[in-house]
């Protein structure tokens, strides 16, 4: 039994629990606890950055760096859309089918060594299209149908992956357009152009949810959907525009991938998924919604791909970079929710 020093009356356990509850309450929700978490990727990927270097001093080559920064393209531009749908609180699974449309239709369309069509950039402009009508598809069915999101985007994730592979016929189709392929064969000040595109798409987003009607009505509607409808925010409208915005994302992704590979097939979306929404979670963009952002997501990105480079110049079996990516996810989801704060866990 525990005496109170002051009282001198002893301290049942449920008044010790009670206190040290006080005591934890008191310091994770306090501002320094709310601007550690903030920071707390950020972090992460320094230490992790040093930590390879000293393992590997070929991290930090040049060529390395260039290298990160070309695995990161698609990533990035992926998980820019993807973030906007988080940050509504709902989910989009679509990203496989859509990139994979996107890259059929790019393919298709371009110069390629299955039909006659050369249609340049205009394929691009088409890929790009296609996979937007698909984001705006997941918008209506889920805002009119009143269906789940994650039940939505699964469905038209199936639905383009099919169409895809009907589309190639089963086979890969190479890509000969050399305009298109200098997105990942030429460079501007040392980096592929796929990793300008991609910064420019990382702009293009923080322009959206930072300076847009849009980006604040995305945040209103993740941070409390009652609270934002009373407020005057359209639901309906602001979903089905929020996925639309990230089929288009999405869409840039696909023309990236296809440019890179050269090529397009069944399973030139494979990962893509796990990669963006892990992304966005370790970035510290809450699945809850409401909290985050793209800024976050860009950190989330490159914590993942320094991670996976990093694991491949120590030489660390494959088996085992999943491992780490998976119980990085849930580390990265423990740290973001406020766990003080979420009564139901479902």
């Amino acid at each position: 039994m525990t005496i109170n020093s002051e009282t001198m009356k002893p301290v049942t356990n449920l008044e010790r629990t009670s206190a040290m509850d006080a005591v934890f309450a008191r310091f994770f929700r306090g501002q320094g606890a709310r601007r550690l978490r903030t920071f707390a990727p950020l972090i992460v990927l320094v230490v992790l950055c040093v930590l390879i270097s000293i393992a590997n001093p070929n991290f930090i080559e040049i060529r390395n760096l260039v290298r990160i920064a070309n695995s990161s393209a698609v990533p990035l531009t992926l998980a820019m859309g993807m973030t906007f749908i988080i940050l509504m609180g709902s989910i989009d699974l679509s990203v496989e089918g859509a990139l994979s449309v996107a890259a059929m239709v790019l393919v298709l369309l371009a110069s390629n060594d299955a039909n006659d069509n050369d249609y340049g950039w205009l394929a691009v402009i088409a890929a790009i299209a296609a996979s937007t009508a698909m984001g705006l598809l997941n918008g209506i069915i889920q805002t009119v149908l009143r269906i789940p999101s994650f039940m939505a985007t699964l469905g038209i994730w199936f639905i383009g992956l099919g169409l895809s592979v009907f589309m190639l016929g089963g086979s890969a189709i190479r890509l000969m357009d050399n305009s298109v392929r200098s997105l990942a064969l030429e460079r501007f000040l040392g980096l592929p152009l796929a990793v300008w595109v991609a910064t420019a798409a990382f702009l293009l987003a923080i322009v959206i949810q930072y300076h847009t009607r849009l980006g604040r009505h995305i945040l209103a509607i993740g941070g409390g959907e009652d609270v934002a409808e009373l407020s005057g925010v359209n639901l309906k409208r602001v979903r089905i525009t929020a996925f639309g915005v990230a089929g288009f994302f999405f869409g840039i992704a696909g023309v990236l991938a296809a440019a890179q590979l050269g090529q397009s097939n069944a399973v030139i979306a494979d990962g893509r998924l796990f990669a963006a929404v892990t992304a966005v979670v370790v970035g510290g963009t809450a699945l809850t919604g409401g909290e985050g952002g793209v800024v976050n997501t860009l950190v989330g990105v490159l914590i993942v791909t320094v991670l996976a480079n990093g694991m491949v110049l120590l030489g660390i079996s494959p088996y085992v970079q999943q491992t780490v990516q998976g119980l990085m996810i849930i580390a990265a989801v423990a740290l973001s929710l406020d766990r003080l704060r979420l009564k139901i866990v479902k």
